[in-house]
């Protein structure tokens, strides 16, 4: 099957294009970002173009190897706090995007399924426990705004024109070759300071941590053909809670420090206190998330000190 991979150049992205060639798809990916043909072979993309999403792109795609059965829709913005700095360069890389995949397809390719790779931080804050899909959307950060805008063109060109369109709302997910967000936060601080962390908020924040490993599967779980012509929104969480203090105790024990974790107190902009997902959804589709977090934990510093210079 010919799969396109948009952000294939990304943190999931790379995993997805490695579980979807395992599969032996014919996986061609866009987006931002370098690869060279070496590394393009290694990842399993058979071609890689380095630009926009956008109509020309994508008909150069299309021209060389015709059209795709379905499309993993991966780019966008990537960061809460990167959405406050910059807002407009957040819709444009999320909402504008999506909406230029979106018309091309409906022009070029309707019976192409799309799945698009929302986040939690759609549902916003005031959710106290497991969040069901049909949860009040209320986004706190431009990131979130911006990821229900992509979910609402989705939703408006699957009913308008009969687009077939998944959206996956991910948690919090995290694994090796992450370079960004709190556990490499925590992993960078312990590096250069391993006596005391001091971190913001009040360590009782609590997050689905779901491992990248086990998100590649579940993306590549729609590329079966019971789903590819599908339509639905799913939460990608596992249904179990960790605080942020459990995650850094987790990351020192693996770090094998005494280190003292103190907290601010204070908050940052756009971070709900609790992002927990309803996950029966996905259990009665028997998804199974395999890599438990002591495991994750391990190999995440395990990783950070082998390839980051820890």
């Amino acid at each position: 099957m010919i799969i396109w991979v948009t952000g294939a150049n990304g943190f999931i992205g790379r995993y997805l294009v490695r579980e979807l060639a395992g599969a032996g798809h014919a996986v061609h990916g866009v987006g931002h970002g370098a690869i060279d043909e070496a590394e393009a072979r290694r990842l399993g993309l058979r071609t890689w173009i380095n630009g926009e999403i956008d109509a020309a792109n994508l008909n150069a795609l299309s021209v060389a190897h015709g059209l795709p059965a379905q499309v993993f829709h991966l780019a966008g913005g990537s960061s809460v706090g990167l959405s406050i700095e910059r807002p407009f360069e957040d819709f444009s890389r999320t909402v504008a995007s999506t909406a230029r995949l979106l018309e091309w397809l409906r022009g070029s390719a309707p019976e192409c399924a799309l799945i698009a790779a929302s986040s939690a931080a759609v549902y916003g804050a005031d959710h106290a426990g497991p969040i069901p899909e049909d949860a009040v959307l209320a986004p706190m950060s431009p990131y979130g705004q911006h990821k229900m805008m992509m979910e609402q063109l989705c939703q408006s060109y699957t009913r308008s024109f009969g687009l077939h369109c998944s959206i996956v709302r991910l948690f919090s997910v995290y694994g090796p070759d992450l370079r960004k967000q709190l556990l490499w936060d925590i992993c960078s601080r312990l590096k250069a300071q391993p006596d005391v962390l001091t971190l913001g908020g009040t360590g009782g924040e609590i997050r689905d941590w779901i491992d990248v490993r086990d998100v590649a599967r579940l993306l590549a779980s729609f590329a079966a053909p019971s789903t590819q012509a599908s339509s639905r929104i799913i939460n990608g969480g596992s249904g179990r809670g960790t605080s942020v203090a459990d995650i850094a105790t987790g990351l020192i024990q693996q770090w094998g420090t005494d280190t003292v974790v103190r907290y601010s107190g204070v908050s940052r902009p756009g971070d709900p206190v609790s992002l927990l997902a309803d996950d029966a959804s996905l259990r009665r589709a028997g998804f199974d998330w395999r890599i438990p977090l002591d495991r994750g934990l391990a190999d995440y510093v395990a990783w950070f000190q082998g390839q980051a210079g820890g």
